[in-house]
C-alpha cells in the first residue's frame, strides 16, 4: 500500500509540471529541469499552456514575427530560451525584463532591427546571448553594463557600423566575442576597438573577417589594421595673453586666453566658463569673419583659431575657464582658475585673501605664458592697477572704440 500511496503523490506532484500544448513535447530531463519542445512547428507567435515550472524552452526554426510584453509570463523559472531562425522583427519593451533566471538567450537569425535593450538589465545571470544575423544597427554604450556572468557575445552578421567605446567594458566573465561580417565604418570613433582587441583576453571569433567597409582608403582592410597615425588622441596646451600692446580696445582689462590643440583628425575646440553667477558652454567660434557676434554669447568672443576675448574683465567674470580638444578618438581638457586683482599692492591683498594662491609679481599676463595641463586648476592673477579714467587724468583722454574695433585687432595680432 505505501508504494502505491507514493506513486499517486509523485503523480500528483508532476502532473501540472507536464502541462504542455498541443503542438509542444514536454519532458523532464535527468537533472531535473523541464523541456518544452516547440521546434519546427510553424508556429506564428509563443504558445499558451506552458507549465509555469518549465526550463528550458525551444522555439527555434518557426515562423515567430513578434514578441510581445507578456509572451513569457506563463514561464518564469525559464533558464534556457532558443528562438533562432524565426521572423522576429518586433520586441516590445518589457518582452524579457522579468526572466530573471535566464542564462541562455538565443535570438539570432531573425529580423531584428531595434531591441529594448533595458530588458538585459534584470538578467543579470545571463551567460551566452546570440543575436548574431539580425539586423542591428547600432548599440548603446550600456547595452551589456549589467551582465556580469555574461561568457559568450555573438553580434556577427548585423548592420553596425560602429561600436561606442565601453561597449565590452563591464563583463568581467566574458571570453568569447563574434562581431564579424558587420559594415565597420573605421573613422577614429572605432579605433579604441582596435586597441581593445590589442589587449584583451577574450576570444575574438574570426577576428580577421572584421573588416572596414569605409572610409575608402581602408576599404577591406580589418579593424585591427587601422594606422596607428590615423588616430591620435587629442592634446591641449592653455596660454593666456596680455592686452595687446599699442592696441586701443575698451576701457578696461581684455582678457584672453588661446588655446592650441594637435591630433587625429583634428580635434574640435569647446569651452566651458563657470563663475559665480553662471556656466556657460560655448561649442565653437561665435565670432563670424565679418566680426559678428552671436547675441547669446557675446560676453565671450571665441576665434576659429582657438583664442578667447573676454573685454572689460571684471569681478563678475572670475571663474574657472576649461578648453576642451575633442575628436574620434577621445577628448582632454585643461583650466584655468581667473580671478582679478585691483590693488597697488597686490601681492599683499592676494595673500591676505587666499594664502595659497599664486601671483604674478604685480604684472598681467604676457603672450607665450602658458598653462602646464597637470596643473589645472591652478589659480591665475590678472592684476588691473587702475581704471582708464585714472590714467587718463595723468596722461590726456583715452578714445572709445567699438567691438569691431577689437575684433579686428585681435584677428590681426592672432593671425602670427
Amino acid at each position: 500500500m505505501r508504494p502505491l500511496l507514493c506513486c499517486l503523490g509523485l503523480a500528483v506532484l508532476l502532473g501540472p509540471c507536464l502541462a504542455c500544448p498541443s503542438a509542444c513535447s514536454c519532458s523532464i530531463k535527468k537533472n531535473g529541469r523541464l523541456l518544452a519542445e516547440c521546434a519546427y512547428k510553424d508556429l506564428q507567435e509563443v504558445p499558451n499552456g506552458l507549465s509555469s515550472n518549465v526550463t528550458i524552452l525551444t522555439l527555434s526554426a518557426n515562423r515567430i514575427g513578434w514578441l510581445g510584453q507578456g509572451s513569457f509570463t506563463e514561464v518564469p523559472e525559464v533558464q534556457s530560451l532558443w528562438l533562432g531562425y524565426n521572423q522576429i522583427g518586433l520586441v516590445e519593451p518589457g518582452a524579457f525584463a522579468l526572466l530573471v533566471h535566464l542564462k541562455n538567450l538565443d535570438l539570432s537569425h531573425n529580423k531584428i532591427a531595434d531591441f529594448p535593450w533595458q530588458d538585459l538589465r534584470n538578467l543579470s545571470g545571463l551567460q551566452i546571448l546570440k543575436m548574431n544575423n539580425n539586423r542591428l544597427a547600432g548599440l548603446p554604450r550600456d547595452a551589456f553594463r549589467s551582465l556580469k556572468d555574461l561568457r559568450s557575445l555573438w553580434l556577427n552578421d548585423n548592420e553596425l557600423t560602429t561600436l561606442a567605446e565601453g561597449t565590452f567594458d563591464n563583463l568581467p566573465s566574458l571570453s568569447q566575442l563574434q562581431i564579424f561580417n558587420n559594415p565597420f565604418n573605421c573613422s577614429c570613433k572605432v579605433f579604441w576597438l582596435k586597441k581593445w582587441t590589442e589587449n584583451t583576453s577574450v576570444s575574438i571569433t574570426k577576428g580577421g573577417s572584421t573588416l572596414c567597409v569605409a572610409p575608402s582608403r581602408l576599404k577591406g582592410k580589418a579593424v585591427t589594421d587601422i594606422p596607428d597615425h590615423h588616430c591620435v588622441a587629442p592634446s591641449v596646451q592653455l596660454t593666456y595673453l596680455s592686452n595687446l600692446d599699442n592696441t586701443v580696445t575698451y576701457d578696461g582689462l581684455t582678457l584672453t586666453l588661446h588655446c592650441s590643440v594637435a591630433g587625429s583628425p583634428l580635434p574640435e575646440i569647446r569651452w566651458k566658463i563657470q563663475t559665480s553667477s553662471r556656466r556657460v558652454e560655448i561649442n565653437g567660434p561665435n565670432v563670424a569673419r565679418d566680426g559678428n557676434v552671436k547675441q547669446s554669447q557675446e560676453r565671450f568672443l571665441v576665434f576659429k583659431n582657438g583664442t578667447m576675448a573676454i573685454p572689460n574683465f571684471s569681478k563678475e567674470d572670475e571663474g574657472i575657464y576649461t578648453c576642451l580638444a575633442v575628436n574620434d578618438v577621445g577628448t582632454r581638457d585643461v583650466s584655468v582658475n581667473v580671478a582679478l586683482a585691483g590693488s597697488e599692492n597686490p601681492a599683499e591683498d592676494l595673500l591676505r585673501d587666499d594664502p595659497q594662491a599664486s601671483h604674478l609679481g604685480g604684472r598681467s599676463c604676457y603672450k607665450g605664458d602658458e598653462m602646464d595641463p597637470s596643473g589645472a586648476g591652478e589659480k591665475l592673477v590678472i592684476v588691473y592697477h587702475m581704471p582708464r579714467e585714472s590714467k587718463s587724468r595723468a596722461g590726456g583722454a583715452v578714445p572709445q572704440v567699438h567691438l569691431g574695433t577689437l575684433l579686428l585687432a585681435l584677428g590681426i595680432a592672432l593671425r602670427c
